[in-house]
């Protein structure tokens, strides 16, 4: 279910181009509410908010596994001095890089065009000074001979 939450509220993973971008549509990442010399970040109340809630399952699913790279990324925060909720919201984030990566990768290398619809190229063939027609976009000179009974020997 989760995952399937993400892909639906992710979209085209293309259509966001660094993984910081992804992180602010999460709602992952932090700002700054900073003041005087007191430095602190908190989550964006932006953002979607069914992507940040499966996110946040995640998130909570590493921390109960007491030996993932989930939980050792919690702990190291937590002895770095932050509070519980700092550590989470930096584990969101760090969840955030890692799905986001996973997705340009299963994405592959597939053409996306200038609006983020795949399959579409990114040279257009009417844009140049000759544009360019494919095969299919011949016209044919004569009809074409089908011979449904003619079989290969």
């Amino acid at each position: 279910m989760t995952a399937a939450r993400i892909l639906g509220r992710t979209g085209i993973v293309h259509r966001f181009p660094t993984e910081n971008h992804f992180a602010a549509y999460a709602g992952v990442a932090p700002r700054e509410v900073s003041s005087g010399d007191v430095l602190r970040h908190r989550l964006s109340r932006g953002g979607d908010r069914q992507l940040n809630y499966a996110l946040h399952g995640i998130a909570i699913t590493q921390i109960a596994m007491k030996t993932g790279p989930g939980r050792v990324f919690y702990d190291r925060k937590r002895r770095e001095g932050k509070t519980g909720k700092e550590a989470l919201r930096a584990l969101k984030r760090r969840l955030a890089t890692v799905v986001f990566r996973r997705l340009l990768d299963d994405a592959g290398q597939e053409a996306v065009g200038p609006a983020g619809q795949p399959g579409t190229t990114l040279k257009s063939s009417v844009t140049g000074s000759h544009p360019a027609t494919g095969t299919s976009e011949k016209p044919l000179t004569r009809p074409t001979k089908n011979n449904p009974t003619h079989q290969a020997a």
